[in-house]
């Protein structure tokens, strides 16, 4: 996330620590420590989690450079998955300014682009430039007057150096902090509190740079700020909507598969499905809308109107699907289910096992009226389909495969 990591041992213990640590009106007190992980375009479209438990996100939305402006093109897909995941995501700016001017320049650009839901955390990276306690204060109170909670990241001492130990308690009796201090670069999967930066109003510690193995920011929320935006701390339930929220909801609904008719375009599905056009692209890991076929295999959600025509011409029962989850492998989800993997990338039209990616929704059944062939040494896809009394393009849809020429021995298909 951040430009340099910067190590100095805080003087407090972990008692200590969280006796300074009041709480502000933006969040509310929890006996429950959130874990959670912040990203920038290293982290790619979809993010990367350190572990099973951490359950929100911190994404950039871009950079302020003393009045250059960089985007951060991965932030809206990396909200969208963290909610699909039902994760709660929030955003940062990283915020390199000077007086009221550059903040007001800084947030009239990134405060309408703002894809997490009112509520959510907004929070001011201040850790470069020679920042003054005016500029940073009128700039939270904008973040705050936006409907978002206003946070300042940074780390202690430079904050200190820039706008005084007075003005930081000044800023920390109206606003929540979140301070970065690290032991070490060795992987570390808990905070050390031995090097907690001890302030006032601290709710969110950032512990380390290596979370885990290859670098990632591991953060703690101490407060239950981490839940605002979100009812009840509930991912799939944010205050309001945004694109990026509405497309991570979609993507976390049951899903079954389409298959596109000739005349079929991207946006007429989608509406049918109840979905946007983004969400359809996203699920589907398509790079062009503009270029779908007729006999291709696409997942849709199981809400909206087309989709009871579709499931009764295929099935007469609800077809069980999964989610995948950061660190889970093809083969791993077969065997959990009792699949083989051939079986398991067959049926979700899988053509390279080795490449599945969080927020993935996999098919674990065909449905009780479906059958199945188990691919010989010699078959063709013709042959198969003749055998069976149905259409090769039949088969080649109904299996999602690209290339009907590609298929091999021990595949399953179902027709």
């Amino acid at each position: 996330m951040r430009k340099m990591k910067m190590i100095k041992r805080g003087a407090a213990s972990m008692a200590i620590a969280l006796l300074l640590l009041p709480l502000s009106d933006t969040a509310h007190a929890t006996t429950v420590k959130h874990y959670g992980v912040d990203w920038s375009k290293y982290q790619g479209n979809n993010g990367k989690w350190g572990y099973d438990r951490d359950d929100f996100s911190v994404s950039q939305i871009g950079g302020y450079y003393n009045g250059y402006f960089v985007d951060q093109a991965t932030y809206s897909t990396q909200v969208a998955n963290t909610i699909a995941l039902n994760k709660r995501a929030h955003t940062y700016i990283y915020a390199q300014f000077s007086g009221t001017a550059q903040a007001d320049q800084m947030l009239d650009y990134y405060l309408p682009k703002v894809q997490t839901p009112k509520g959510s955390i907004v929070a001011l990276d201040v850790e470069s430039g020679n920042p003054d306690l005016a500029s940073v204060e009128h700039a939270l109170q904008r973040v705050q007057d936006s409907g978002f909670t206003a946070v300042l990241y940074g780390y202690k001492s430079f904050l200190i150096n820039h706008l005084g130990t007075e003005g930081l308690q000044e800023i920390a009796s109206k606003y929540p902090l979140w301070l970065a201090e690290y032991p070490n670069y060795q992987v570390t999967t808990e905070p050390n509190y031995n090097y907690f930066p001890s302030f006032n109003n601290v709710q969110i510690f950032q512990f380390t740079s290596t979370y885990v193995a290859g670098g990632l920011d591991g953060n703690v929320d101490f407060s239950g700020i981490s839940e605002n935006g979100y009812k009840n701390g509930n991912a799939q339930k944010p205050k309001t909507t945004t694109p990026a929220t509405t497309t991570g909801k979609q993507l976390h609904q049951d899903t079954h598969n389409y298959t596109v008719k000739s005349g079929d375009t991207l946006s007429a599905i989608a509406s049918r499905y109840g979905m946007t056009v983004n969400a359809l692209v996203t699920l589907n890991g398509i790079k062009n809308a503009n270029l779908i076929y007729p006999g291709q295999a696409l997942r849709v959600a199981d809400s909206g109107q087309g989709s009871t025509v579709s499931q009764k011409a295929t099935t007469t029962t609800t077809t069980s699907t999964y989610i995948v989850r950061y660190g889970d492998t093809l083969s791993g989800i077969a065997s959990r289910y009792g699949m083989s993997v051939s079986a398991l990338a067959s049926l979700n039209g899988i053509s390279n096992p080795n490449w599945i990616y969080p927020g993935q929704v996999l098919k674990l059944s065909g449905g009780s009226s479906a059958r199945s062939y188990t691919v010989r040494s010699g078959d063709t896809l013709s042959g198969i389909a003749s055998r069976l009394g149905t259409s090769w393009t039949a088969l080649k849809a109904k299996n999602g495969l690209a290339n009907a020429n590609l298929i091999y021995p021990g595949q399953t298909l179902y027709y």
